[in-house]
């Protein structure tokens, strides 16, 4: 086989596509311009006539819902009236419209009766945005958790300031430059055949079991996070682990990186800590967990989450 035609049938892979685009708070496309700010592009965004600005109230996102619809960003001027703290204003990019910025505003504030105060799982759960919007929410919601949470130096304990409109911070007594964090997760589903290992935490909905899921530690690959999470959490050992999609998630800034792994062994010996109940699923018990037909009242999760999509496709025999 020639290296073009190996190059072909990689791309032509199923998962090579952009499944993550299924997941929610995915679909982002603006165009952050990271690289190429200065110290006005932030003012400059904010005197654009075409520039809008998304609103949160602590962690919710503020709509304006006019009849069966809603809106997720606010002119300028709007945006003041609803009480925008334009000392946290921060640029997100530039959409198709414009420039999209993000500000808080005061969480006790009251506001006028067709703007409500939403967390980001009811938005998503709900459609109430488009993905795109959808999305964009969520890294509003990313970085301005990050901001109000590094406010001090990390290495000298002074007050950083935002800089290129909120792409990183500084120090301004040592000159440190901090930027966003993103946590890694993995968050795998252990395959045997025509099995497929899901556990619940006490936190979870009644019924409801998912894919397991821990934080990548410093030096680890996400094949290694894959196996010491699974061998961790239910005792069961896996080998060969394939990735499956991505998700950004704004809880407050995580990325989940959705993995299949092979299981060697099937015993459970799960870790009574962290896991309530951790048992083996047929392909024929998941399709009833997904319609919401399982006769011991057993669920899958909500479909805003990866763990939904790994589950889905282990049920369509992708996997």
């Amino acid at each position: 086989m020639t290296s073009q035609a190996q190059k072909r049938l990689l791309f032509e892979h199923p998962y090579f596509g952009d499944t993550s685009a299924l997941n929610g708070f995915s679909g982002n496309r603006l165009d952050r311009l990271s690289e190429h700010r200065s110290e006005n592009s932030l003012a400059d965004a904010l005197a654009d006539p075409a520039a809008r600005v998304l609103l949160f109230a602590g962690d919710r996102a503020l709509l304006q819902f006019d009849g069966g619809s809603a809106r997720g960003v606010f002119d300028v001027a709007t945006a003041d009236a609803l009480g925008l703290d334009r000392g946290t204003l921060i640029l997100l990019g530039t959409g198709r419209d414009g420039p999209r910025l993000a500000g808080l505003v005061d969480a006790e504030r009251a506001m006028p009766g067709d703007v409500k105060a939403v967390d980001l799982r009811s938005l998503a759960l709900q459609g109430l945005l488009g993905q795109e919007d959808t999305s964009a929410v969520a890294h509003a919601r990313s970085l301005l958790a990050w901001h109000g949470s590094h406010r001090f130096c990390a290495r000298c304990g002074a007050a950083t300031e935002p800089r290129g409109g909120g792409v990183r911070r500084e120090c301004a007594a040592c000159g440190a430059q901090h930027f966003p964090r993103v946590d890694p997760v993995a968050i795998m589903l252990a395959i045997d055949g025509d099995r497929c290992l899901l556990g619940r935490q006490a936190r979870f909905a009644p019924g409801v079991y998912s894919a397991l899921a821990g934080f990548i530690e410093p030096g680890e690959t996400i094949e290694g996070a894959v196996r010491r999470e699974i061998r961790e959490e239910s005792g069961v050992v896996v080998g060969r682990v394939a990735y499956h999609s991505s998700q950004p998630w704004p809880f407050p800034s995580s990325l989940m990186i959705g993995c299949f792994a092979e299981a060697l062994s099937t015993d459970i010996r799960r870790d009574e800590t962290e896991l309530e109940d951790c048992r083996w699923f047929s392909r024929d018990e998941i399709r009833l967990m997904i319609a919401g037909t399982h006769p011991d009242g057993f669920a899958a999760p909500q479909k805003i989450a990866i763990a939904r999509s790994l589950i889905a496709s282990f049920a369509a025999e992708e996997v």
